[in-house]
């Protein structure tokens, strides 16, 4: 069975990332359990922000935008193609001030897009991207994951819920700067229970 895995790094470290090594570790479980295909989005190299021209352009009717408007949401519709192509999505999240880094939430920005991985119905927002697993590799210095001054666990997970993803883990080696090497322990033996299928 191949397993399509979406590698999103969103440390601004290229070394000595916590996040960078837990996806690692997961990436080369899974390698060994099964066939698995792994795209990655690093960014460290930045995405661009939202600006009023993409606005404008994602909220014209598809059929109408002009060829400057298609250009304008290329990279986004990129991004929200490899996430549909996904079988895991794998998100390494520091937290950086108790919330998530800049570059992810421009990441969100682009992939969470109304009719392309949500709608509005009825019966209120219905997400997507269903079918798919998420795995978090949280690290934090300070911040207790779940706890009242971590905005960035419950943020992610609420925002891949809102497009389809439920099945989501976190796997967290949280506080490391209080007990590096007991967070960083707990969170490769929950690697190693990770299941290769749902």
């Amino acid at each position: 069975m191949m397993n399509k895995i979406l590698r999103i790094d969103a440390s601004a470290r290229h070394t000595g990332s916590v996040t960078r090594d837990l996806n690692d570790l997961i990436v080369d479980r899974f390698s060994t359990q099964g066939d698995v295909a792994v795209t990655h989005r690093d960014l460290a190299d930045p995405l661009p922000l939202l600006t009023e021209d993409w606005i404008a352009a994602n909220f014209t009717d598809p059929a109408e935008r002009t060829g400057a408007q298609r250009q304008t949401l290329a990279l986004s519709d990129e991004l929200v193609a490899e996430l549909k192509a996904a079988d895991i999505v794998l998100i390494g999240l520091p937290i950086y001030n108790f919330g998530v880094p800049g570059a992810l939430k421009a990441w969100i920005d682009l992939v969470a897009r109304a009719r392309e991985t949500f709608r509005y119905t009825e019966a209120g927002p219905e997400g997507l991207l269903t079918g798919k697993r998420a795995i978090v590799s949280v690290a934090s210095g300070g911040t207790e994951m779940g706890s009242d001054i971590d905005f960035a666990t419950g943020y992610v997970k609420h925002v891949l819920g809102f497009i389809g993803i439920k099945d989501v883990v976190f796997v967290n080696a949280d506080r490391l700067m209080i007990d590096a090497d007991a967070s960083l322990k707990g969170a490769r033996d929950k690697i190693a229970e990770l299941p290769f299928a749902a």
